[in-house]
């Protein structure tokens, strides 16, 4: 039986889980055990804290922290008292911050710290509390007042319904302002549902978290699907213990970003460079192996080799990975093949803010890692210009205070437009572009970028592509080197300048020229600028989701594109 609120699938599984592991929760011992028994007695009295604090159902709480256990507790605890949660990424500036707190109507703000409750101090009619630390939060909790009587509790949780909104999500913005997304408990309900149904995962399952909770990806599928599970989720120390995290609490899935996977098969490829030349062979032959007979080819060494050589890489995972779930962006040929070779699952799925984070994601017995999977319960369609559309129990309520966005995005019979560009191949989706990035060549070709700048991106001494056009006789390139890659390779200091360097120029144009080898006429990148400064969150180029934000990197680098026109 389906559970008919957020809070009530958490009271069912912590009734008939009580004592099994909910979460691991970082300490300096290493890793402290919630078993759902406690976890349900834990979220009942932070409960009765923010309900103290005058917060009542259809109100909205802001979360503005990094992630930590007591960020979910402060969410599960709203979800039972009817009261709507309204995430604020924790890298966001004040005024953004100002911004969504104020759109939102915000009642309170709980803030993971002085540097994040400083964001809000000074705005009229909003009341603010810490998390953790001294009079938090978390410390009121502790308290033996603190804490719903457990009938009238539990009368709370009865009263939330499948329609009632659970949280408000404002888009990255790539586009423009940031819109809050209403989710309903149903969407959230839905998409877990369907992932437990159509893919083998288990109560036994060991979910880390390590991407941020105030994304839909991470707070759909890394908290609330393993709860529906019944399944333990490990909070990661930070990004800079994650490595450790994952040794010691050994999970079997992880969700996660290319970037990341990418990062990590950059580190083992490093190490392999440096090996004595027959080890290096013996790593080499192994991953083709893999990945021939990942693919269904002919491996006879496969299997002798996995054993010898890649078991070690799978160590440093834990042991125990079963998948990797990637989501966010296009995952790269060459990062997906390198998994596949060293025997670990990458499943690639597919959603947005307004969908709850799941549309699709493909299934570990029929994974075509190309695609974005197949539907999670969500009825999908391409639209005769290529535009994906979306309906089904997983799409949000609308916009905020925004009806008329609400209804170009959703038309009248009930379709989400996406905004991205797709076809199906069997039951699977597969994503080919953004539709408002496209290209509109001056000879009337119509180019989608972003293909062309994931096989860019594919290459070790290029970190970012902005692939540019419009209106011109042909592509241009806005280029940012892998910084560390390049430098180590030429021999550079740290302070060379890589867009001056003759060296550094000549090795990124032999990376472009390599790419334009697998491109039509019409696709190929005549000119290109090395920058050199990264794109960042607080540069403005990156939305916290890590997404370029085409339209400020082309106001900002202006000048740059002018002179590739000439």
């Amino acid at each position: 039986m389906e559970a008919k609120s957020l809070g009530d699938m958490l009271r069912r599984t912590a009734n008939r889980l009580p004592d099994k592991v909910a979460m691991l929760a970082p300490d300096k011992a290493g890793f402290r055990e919630i078993r759902y028994g406690d976890l349900i007695e834990t979220v009942r009295r932070y409960a009765g804290v923010i309900r103290s604090m005058g917060v009542d159902r259809g109100d909205k709480l802001v979360i503005l922290s990094e992630n930590c256990v007591e960020w979910a507790f402060t969410d599960w605890a709203c979800q039972t008292l009817g009261i709507t949660v309204v995430p604020i990424y924790p890298t966001l500036p004040a005024d953004q911050v100002a911004y969504v707190v104020n759109d939102c109507d915000a009642k309170l703000v709980v803030a993971g710290g002085v540097e994040q409750l400083s964001k809000v101090a000074r705005l009229e009619g909003v009341h603010s509390v810490l998390l953790k630390g001294d009079d938090s939060l978390d410390s009121r909790s502790s308290t033996s007042s603190a804490g719903l009587d457990p009938a009238a509790w539990n009368a709370e949780i009865d009263a939330t319904g499948l329609e009632d909104i659970a949280t408000i999500i404002y888009t990255s913005g790539t586009t423009g302002i940031p819109k809050g997304a209403m989710l309903a408990h149903r969407t959230f309900i839905h998409v877990c549902e369907c992932a437990h149904q159509q893919l083998p995962l288990y109560e036994t399952d060991l979910f880390l978290t390590f991407l941020p909770m105030s994304h839909v990806y991470e707070r759909v599928a890394g908290q609330c699907l393993p709860i529906c599970m019944g399944a333990t989720i490990a909070y990661a120390k930070s990004l800079a213990s994650l490595a450790g995290d994952i040794v010691k609490t050994r999970p079997t899935v992880l969700l996660c970003v290319p970037r990341f996977l990418d990062s990590f098969r950059e580190k083992v490829m490093d190490g392999v460079e440096k090996m004595p030349p027959i080890r290096r062979k013996l790593f080499e032959i192994a991953l083709s192996q893999g990945t021939t007979k990942a693919k269904g080819g002919f491996a006879p060494l496969a299997g002798l080799l996995d054993r010898i050589v890649m078991y070690k890489l799978r160590e440093r995972l834990g042991g125990r990975m079963r998948y990797f779930v990637s989501g966010g962006a296009a995952l790269p040929q060459n990062v997906a093949e390198f998994y596949m070779g060293a025997g670990l699952t990458v499943l690639q799925g597919y959603g947005l803010t307004e969908t709850c984070g799941g549309t699709c994601v493909n299934h570990p017995d029929r994974n075509q890692y190309w695609t974005v999977g197949e539907s999670l319960g969500m009825d999908i369609k391409i639209a005769d210009d290529g535009e994906i559309l979306v309906k089904g129990p997983a799409l949000m309520t609308g916009y905020y205070h925004l009806p008329e966005e609400t209804a170009q995005a959703i038309d009248a019979e009930g379709w989400f437009h996406t905004g991205d560009i797709g076809e199906f191949e069997g039951e699977n989706l597969k994503i080919t572009d953004r539709k408002k990035d496209l290209i509109v060549l001056g000879n009337g070709k119509n180019v989608p970028p972003q293909p062309i700048e994931t096989k860019l991106t594919a290459s070790h001494f290029i970190s970012e592509a902005v692939v540019l056009g419009d209106g011109m006789e042909y592509c241009i390139a806005l280029i940012v080197p892998n910084f560390e890659a390049v430098r180590s390779t030429l021999g550079l200091g740290e302070n060379a300048v890589l867009s001056k360097d003759d060296a550094a120029r000549s090795l990124i144009k032999k990376e472009i020229d390599r790419t334009n080898k697998t491109l039509a006429n019409f696709e190929i990148v005549k000119k290109h600028a090395i920058l050199d400064v990264p794109f960042t969150i607080d540069g403005g180029e990156l939305t916290p989701t890590l997404k370029v934000k085409r339209k400020v990197v082309k106001e900002k680098y202006s000048a740059l594109i002018a002179e590739m026109k000439r």
